[in-house]
């Protein structure tokens, strides 16, 4: 992946990154894991959960949360391999909060399609009531190799309404916003991608607000 534009006029999402207080937040996709380090420091109330696919960039980070409080220990994180597809049943119903923020590969392909299956997967991690929040951020130059291997189309704000809300609340979700995020906000985000991506005028942000419903079509 490479960077974001400002092509918005509309007001920035206020739910974006979610609401506070108490609950279980779940990363898809978490990368690095540190969104999900800096949103459990800045949340101790809050029991976070980084899932992703591949472990190998969470090595490091996974073992900083089982230190001392002192050395950057926090008792209110855990990091799990897992893909979407297959997300753990213990998992059922548990979260307050689900973020799905930069993906790539499959799970690009299943949030920007709206494939039913993985949708529904990440409805059954949900709570009734549970907030999602998707930010995919695509250059459809630079990303072009990558969005033609998965079959995507560019995204946009069209697409995203004519489309995929459709799609969302077939699998369970009611729509609640959706919308473009200026760059002036990617900070909010606190994902490494984010920081990379600032300054770059050739990609958008889109992103997807929803709730749980509490009854699955």
């Amino acid at each position: 992946m490479d960077e974001p534009a400002d092509n918005s006029t509309s007001k920035p999402s206020d739910n974006l990154s979610l609401p506070t207080g108490d609950g279980v937040v779940l990363d898809i996709g978490t990368g690095d894991g540190l969104f999900v380090y800096a949103c459990a420091r800045e949340n101790p109330k809050k029991f976070y959960i980084g899932i992703d696919a591949n472990p190998r960039p969470l090595e490091k980070i996974s073992e900083k949360i089982h230190r001392k409080a002192s050395k950057g220990g926090l008792p209110n994180v855990l990091f799990l391999q897992s893909s979407v597809e297959d997300l753990p049943s213990e998992l059922n119903g548990v979260a307050d909060e689900v973020h799905v923020h930069f993906p790539w590969g499959s799970l690009l392909r299943a949030v920007a399609t709206g494939d039913n299956e993985v949708l529904q997967n990440l409805r059954r991690v949900c709570s009734a009531g549970a907030l999602l929040e998707v930010v995919i951020g695509l250059d459809s130059e630079r990303d072009r190799t990558e969005m033609v291997r998965l079959g995507l189309e560019t995204i946009s704000a069209a697409h995203i309404d004519s489309v995929l809300v459709s799609r969302y609340e077939d699998a369970g979700f009611e729509v609640l916003e959706t919308g473009a995020l200026p760059a002036s906000e990617w900070s909010r985000l606190q994902t490494s991608w984010a920081k990379r991506l600032k300054g770059n005028v050739n990609r958008t942000l889109f992103y997807i607000v929803a709730r749980a419903a509490g009854v699955v079509r």
